[in-house]
């Protein structure tokens, strides 16, 4: 039977074995760094992928469309979209939840699946779907997991009109995708003010 170290160079046989514990050696002596999470919490890096967020338009209107592109682009499985029909017919448009003929009326996240790949974010047409730095995802009940449409749904500023409503009064759909829609006028103040 031929030795197995017959034919292979001095290097192969020492050094390649002691370099591979090259990384090993040269952190063994520095000085160990200890976070002190959940105490002190460290700022992510800008473009971190965190917990998902479903945007609105200045108005309130919400962006999603409910086009379910987000679900087909999840690796994972992990979104659920059931899109539903504007209704313009009702009180004069009043039943308005996005500028689109369509809207996201069930908007499901499963976080037990989501890998925060980034690539739903990526599919969405209308930049309805992003991503923010919360990383603090976990749970002690797999119910709680599962991220609904209000979970996700950012929150109303100042200005902005909870939906459904109409849109803005001179604007139509193609206003708000092109980006025409701008934050709404401040609050006109009351007549009669003080000095």
């Amino acid at each position: 039977m031929a030795d197995s170290n017959e034919g292979k160079t001095f290097k192969e046989q020492f050094i390649d074995p002691v370099a591979g514990f090259g990384v090993t050696f040269r952190t063994m002596f520095r000085k160990v760094v200890t976070e002190q999470y959940p105490f002190e919490k460290l700022p992510t890096a800008p473009r971190f992928h965190g917990r998902h967020q479903l945007n609105r338009w200045p108005d309130g209107l919400e962006k999603c469309i409910g086009c379910e592109l987000c679900a087909w682009a999840c690796p994972a499985d992990a979104i659920y979209v059931e899109g539903a029909s504007n209704d313009d017919a009702a009180a004069g448009g009043s039943e308005r939840f996005s500028p689109g003929e369509r809207y996201g009326r069930v908007y499901q996240i499963n976080y037990l699946r989501c890998i925060l790949c980034g690539l739903c974010i990526e599919a969405c047409p209308t930049r309805a779907l992003t991503m923010t730095n919360e990383y603090e995802l976990a749970d002690d009940n797999r119910r709680d997991l599962i991220y609904e449409k209000s979970d996700l749904l950012a929150p109303l500023l100042p200005g902005m009109e909870q939906p459904p409503h109409p849109m803005r009064e001179g604007f139509d759909e193609g206003d708000y995708y092109r980006g025409g829609l701008s934050a709404p006028p401040p609050a006109p103040a009351a007549p009669g003010g003080g000095h």
